[in-house]
């Protein structure tokens, strides 16, 4: 009777097989170029496999906006670059209505962020109103100019790139722009070791480009049945309540001014199915919850302006919200 329960629930478990052997081609094509970076490239994949945006902040010179262009070599899709300024307007970005002379009617004239996977490099050097022009692009996929809606293609990603804000020249995103980002990845220094390394691959590729290095991996289709799968990874209700505890609890702390909408709620969700598919689990456990809530929630909070005074980070703050939550067992 155990044998046949045993092999009925085998039968039941998700498949992950053609997902995994996926994962691990991005992640070896990523590291012929990448240096270390294990945790960036994961949440990467992860973002990728929950039609997610992603907002990636550094240094300049950290490989940001090469490991966008990695992953739209990698996915197999239409790739677009738009550098943000001080004095770049929304039209430069969405695209413009050109008259016709001949026609004697007005044709819409595409932008950048027509595309598929489109990085905005320095997101945080343009202004709100420019900002503002991506709000119905990322949400919906769409934007509507003089009226008429244009829809994107499949699929469809925003990667931003932005530079610490204490640097100059630099505005703060709102945050309902925010809060349409799924992840917020911080990309360090490398270590002395592995800088070495990047130096040595530099050296041994010569003149060859790191793009030349890599290979598409994805296409729009697999990657669409590869969500489907992620739809069917099990999550028990005891995880649920630990996801809205978390996120509740940053609603209640003295020591943040903004806690985390239902956004986030949402987000932790389908990014812990995913993380959990990508490690060939095809079932959520709380160490998924806890790795998925910081890049999650560590741009939708606000700090206290005691605590922002008292120099502690987001990060800090979030993982004591994460610590006063009972981990279910």
């Amino acid at each position: 009777m155990d044998q046949t329960e045993n092999q009925e629930e085998f039968k039941n478990r998700v498949d992950l097989t053609p997902l995994k052997e996926s994962v691990d081609q991005i992640r070896e094509q990523i590291g012929r170029v990448i240096v270390g970076q294990r945790q960036m490239v994961d949440l990467f994949i992860t973002a990728i496999l929950s039609d997610g945006h992603i907002l990636i902040e550094g240094v300049p010179g950290v490989a940001k906006t090469l490991s966008a262009k990695l992953l739209a070599r990698i996915i197999k899709s239409e790739f677009s670059r738009i550098q943000f300024t001080p004095d770049l307007m929304p039209s430069d970005v969405l695209g413009t209505s050109v008259f016709n002379q001949k026609s004697g009617e007005f044709n819409f004239k595409q932008g950048p962020i027509f595309s598929q996977l489109v990085l905005i490099d320095e997101i945080n050097r343009a202004p709100a109103k420019t900002q503002a022009a991506l709000f119905e692009v990322m949400e919906e996929r769409q934007i509507t100019v003089d009226g008429h809606t244009y829809q994107m293609d499949y699929p469809y990603f925003v990667m931003a790139t932005q530079n610490p804000i204490e640097q100059e020249g630099t505005y703060r995103l709102p945050e309902a722009q925010l809060d349409r980002f799924l992840f917020k990845i911080s990309v360090d220094y490398p270590s002395k070791e592995e800088e070495v390394t990047i130096l040595s691959g530099h050296q041994e590729r010569k003149a060859t480009q790191p793009l030349d290095e890599v290979s598409p991996v994805l296409d729009g289709e697999q990657l669409r049945k590869y969500r489907d799968v992620i739809h069917q990874i099990h999550v028990e209700k005891e995880l649920l309540e630990y996801m809205a505890g978390i996120v509740n609890e940053t609603r209640n702390m003295p020591d943040i001014y903004l806690g985390a909408s239902p956004r986030a709620s949402l987000a932790i969700l389908r990014t812990s199915k995913a993380f959990a598919a990508i490690q060939g689990r095809d079932f959520v456990t709380p160490e998924d919850v806890k790795a998925m809530a910081l890049p999650v929630m560590r741009h939708r909070i606000i700090l206290s302006p005691e605590k922002e005074m008292e120099g502690f980070s987001t990060d800090e703050v979030i993982k004591l919200a994460i610590d006063r939550v009972e981990v279910p067992r």
